[in-house]
């Protein structure tokens, strides 16, 4: 009998890993019926974006996203229709935002900081991973990603993450840690990890044939 879908969550705090983790994931597994979905991808316009007293968006609140539309696409797709979205690029002037489009697959691979908050998204998963790093990766992993990726002067990085990133991850991230199937220590690698992941996909992948 053919297996049904697979709902997978990756959480972890930013900078933990988890993005590249998923891209690992990726890589192996292309060619597959896999589908993957960026919670990055589901953020709100900036000019609906929550501003904090010294006049900065705060990005690192779960109201930054729009997770009635994330949860719209996967039951979109999961009943069988592709989707097409634009990717966010968070007012980089460097990035140029690409088309996305999403197929309907056997696995879901869903990854973002606060996939575990939302009750509405909660529900889908059937596995839920957490990727953690110690703090002091975390922040280095962070100053690399927003310096290139997104653009952000240093000073910005260093009181955003502040004032913004670790009050989040303890309130929205870190609490749902326990709960989740699998945690993935990235402090040195996450080989094993990716390893054991790709080879359960892969058999889940072999009973829906």
């Amino acid at each position: 009998m053919k297996e049904k879908h697979l709902v997978i969550g990756v959480s972890g705090g930013s900078g933990s890993g988890k993005t590249t983790f998923v891209n690992a994931l990726r890589d192996n597994l292309k060619e597959r019926r896999v589908c993957f979905l960026s919670l990055d991808n589901y953020y709100l316009p900036r000019d609906e974006q929550a501003v904090d007293d010294a006049g900065f968006k705060n990005f690192d609140l779960p109201g930054s996203i729009d997770v009635r539309a994330l949860v719209n696409d996967l039951e979109t797709l999961i009943s069988g229709n592709d989707i097409v979205r634009t990717e966010y690029t968070f007012n980089n002037s460097k990035s140029v935002a690409k088309e996305i489009r999403l197929v309907p697959a056997d696995v879901y691979i869903i990854e973002g900081l606060f996939i575990y908050h939302y009750e509405e998204l909660r529900k889908f998963f059937d596995l839920k991973l957490f990727v953690d790093a110690k703090d002091v990766l975390k922040v280095i992993r962070r100053i690399e990603r927003d310096r290139i990726e997104r653009n952000y002067p240093i000073t910005d990085v260093a009181y955003r993450y502040q004032n913004h990133v670790l009050p989040s991850y303890e309130q929205y991230i870190g609490i749902y840690k326990d709960d989740c199937d699998i945690v993935i220590n990235n402090n040195d690698t996450f080989h094993r990890s990716l390893a054991v992941m790709t080879a359960y996909i892969n058999h889940h992948l072999n009973q829906c044939k």
